[in-house]
């Protein structure tokens, strides 16, 4: 900074002061020390200003070690927002999301000196260790336990599962099957919830519960056996992926969608509108988590306050090609039989977690 000055011909201060973007600089003194600073090739030193300034601009972000789609856009979605806010991101990824695995991520980071911490945490939330580094280092729950005293940012999985059903309903299906997530992800628990609140207000029968791990592949087996069923006309998916397999799966059993099957998926994946029919699914906004999340972390940051504060988004029903009303093409009769034997368990496969990547 000393040569920069020098050779803009100011203060080491006014070089300061434009650097971190100050007013009260004028223009032309400021063009001068931008100059100065290309010429020379300058660039701060962010390890000297941590320790100058007690501020290291540098946030923690926990995630499970996964492909899938949902914890991988709200990574990207912090990591956006957080660029955008003129900080840096450290990131930590874990096997699985345990106490012990969180609380050697957490202290591994605040060696790193973060001033604060997001935990992306599908599954059951690991709260003893959160709690305990809650109070020496700011932290934010993405998609946590809804019981948590900690703050959160989290989408509204329960109206989103409830909207997709109550879709499906409107469309004069009698009731709705369900393929589900693994019974281990929040995320999973919450959509199975919404999807039974939808049938129990509508009055509609709750048929077997399907499982799934939110493979394709799994939603391609779920299809296989819901392809069998002539009662089977509605169906929702927990995510995407589970809802191409099942699009697979009755194209390949002779169930044309949505003449005889309607589907419906969740998340909104970028190829989502490319299936073939498109997907009729629900839309989470990862963008806002991400912002709403780094607001909130900053703002404990600077505050250096505990919160509790739970801010809920909304997700979104797209509506494409892959629903339709029921009986539109066919119209034929429902089996009520045949849907009273699937209860009894016939269909029921057990939830299997997903592979380790």
């Amino acid at each position: 900074m000393t040569d920069v000055a020098r050779l803009a011909g100011v203060s080491h201060q006014t070089v300061s002061r434009v650097l971190n973007g100050f007013s009260g600089v004028r223009s032309t003194t400021r063009l001068r020390v931008l100059a100065a600073i290309e010429e020379l090739g300058y660039r701060p030193n962010l390890a000297a200003r941590a320790l100058v300034t007690g501020r290291s601009r540098t946030l923690g972000l926990v995630t499970l070690d996964t492909t899938l789609f949902g914890p991988i856009a709200t990574l990207y979605g912090i990591e956006r927002a957080a660029r955008e806010a003129g900080y840096f991101v450290s990131v930590a990824t874990l096997r699985s999301i345990d106490p012990p695995s969180v609380e050697e991520a957490l202290t591994r980071l605040a060696q790193q000196a973060v001033e604060g911490v997001i935990l992306i945490a599908p599954l059951a939330s690991p709260t003893d260790a959160l709690a305990s580094m809650g109070r020496e280092i700011p932290v934010v729950v993405v998609e946590g336990s809804p019981t948590g005293d900690l703050p959160a940012v989290t989408v509204d999985q329960v109206a989103g599962a409830r909207a997709a059903t109550e879709h499906l309903l409107s469309l004069g299906h009698e009731t709705v099957f369900h393929v589900a997530g693994p019974a281990d992800w929040l995320e999973a628990r919450e959509r199975l919830e919404g999807w039974r609140q939808a049938l129990a207000d509508a009055g509609a029968e709750v048929p077997a519960l399907l499982g799934g791990d939110w493979t394709a592949r799994s939603g391609f087996e779920a299809g296989q056996t819901l392809a069998r069923i002539p009662d089977a006309t509605a169906v929702f998916a927990a995510n995407d992926d589970m809802a191409l397999g099942l699009l697979r799966a009755l194209h390949e059993r002779g169930r044309r969608v949505p003449e005889e099957v309607s589907v419906v998926g969740f998340d909104d994946i970028s190829a989502a509108a490319y299936f073939t029919p498109p997907l009729t699914t629900v839309h989470q906004d990862f963008d806002e988590v991400g912002r709403r999340s780094l607001a909130l972390l900053v703002e404990l940051v600077l505050a250096r306050k505990p919160s509790s504060e739970r801010i809920v988004i909304p997700p979104k029903l797209v509506v494409r090609q892959s629903s339709a009303a029921r009986g539109a093409d066919s119209g034929r009769p429902a089996a009520s039989g045949t849907l009273r034997a699937v209860r009894r368990g016939s269909a029921r496969s057990a939830p299997r977690r997903p592979a380790a990547t």
